[in-house]
């Protein structure tokens, strides 16, 4: 289990040691040029006759020589010096950057297999209890509706997962129509309303609001927010669905009175796998693929998406396209 961060520890040790030993042989070189030319200057002095009559202009050029000398062995050495720290945090960054990445990734297939187990595991246990027992038509309809659910967030995953490789990839060719977004919007809520019938779900949607869009990336993408308000919000608050056309642009808010993120973390959320919050956050059910599925769905909309505090509490998403007129 600690191979990996033993080897990496290792290899960084290895790497500082080298980029030590290579100044320091830098260093030594200098100091050992530096010494030379004293040296060879200090001959050349001695061997100077006094008496000549050239003794000052040939003492001058000698020490003249010495410090040009000197001033050489300083701008190559200097010039070396930053070569080899440009080369060294260049490497530095890029293997955090290769690390990080590789972490991100491990975490991700840790949370994918967890997020793919788990409603197959849950879906599969509901329909063997449908199938070996008889329950009373109010039970039967729970165990039903809860497998929906699973099956509706098995969906959203696998729907993430495939977009967001083509996107990456260049494999996805989004359909450009004109969309009715506040009837999209309206049916994702409702959806929602229906799977989460305990949840205070709020509609504020104001009607006949075009947008030029995908419809299958857009519902996608507001799939996630209300996913995002729902899971990170207590059972018992409320998550607010706003969407208006305000000066010619299509703006949803979606308001959530959850733990709210901080602002370290709001220049991070958006970037792919990126969980924020405490450990009781990313407790949480995700892969920390939603919100940066969401982003680039914005931006390939020529969109954007940002986040607030809510007043009250939590966040508030805020995502808007150019509006149809």
């Amino acid at each position: 289990m600690n191979s990996q961060p033993k080897k990496i520890q290792r290899a960084l040790i290895i790497y500082w040691v080298l980029l030590a030993y290579i100044i320091a042989a830098l260093i030594w070189w200098f100091i050992a040029l530096s010494r030379q030319n004293d040296l060879m200057s200090r001959y050349k002095l001695d061997d100077l006759k006094k008496d000549d009559i050239n003794y000052a202009e040939n003492q001058k050029k000698i020490l003249k020589d010495k410090s040009k000398k000197t001033a050489q062995y300083l701008g190559e050495g200097g010039t070396f010096l930053l070569l080899i720290l440009a080369g060294a945090t260049f490497v530095f960054r890029a293997v955090r950057r290769e690390l990080r990445s590789s972490a991100e990734q491990q975490n991700f297939m840790m949370a994918i297999t967890h997020e793919l187990k788990t409603p197959i595991a849950v879906t599969k246990l509901n329909l063997e209890t449908l199938q070996k027992h008889k329950l009373a038509e109010a039970q039967q309809q729970r165990l039903i509706d809860n497998s929906l659910q699973e099956t509706n967030r098995l969906d959203t995953l696998c729907n993430n997962l495939l977009i967001s490789s083509q996107i990456e990839g260049g494999g996805y060719k989004a359909s450009f129509e004109e969309q009715d977004f506040s009837l999209l919007v309206a049916q994702c809520t409702n959806e929602f309303i229906l799977r989460f019938p305990k949840r205070k779900i709020i509609e504020n949607i104001q009607k006949e609001v075009f947008v030029n869009g995908d419809f299958f990336l857009l519902q996608i993408a507001v799939n996630n927010l209300l996913e995002n308000a729902i899971k990170y919000s207590p059972k018992e608050s409320t998550v607010e669905v706003v969407l208006q056309n305000i000066e010619g642009n299509a703006v949803l808010k979606i308001l959530d009175e959850g733990m709210g993120i901080s602002e370290a973390d709001k220049q991070k959320i958006f970037q792919k796998f990126y969980r924020a919050g405490n450990e009781a956050t990313k407790r949480a059910k995700g892969t920390g693929l939603g919100l940066y599925l969401t982003s680039r769905i914005s931006k390939s909309h020529n969109g954007n998406i940002k986040i607030e505090d809510n007043p009250k509490a939590g966040s508030i998403f805020t995502f808007w396209l150019k509006a149809e007129a």
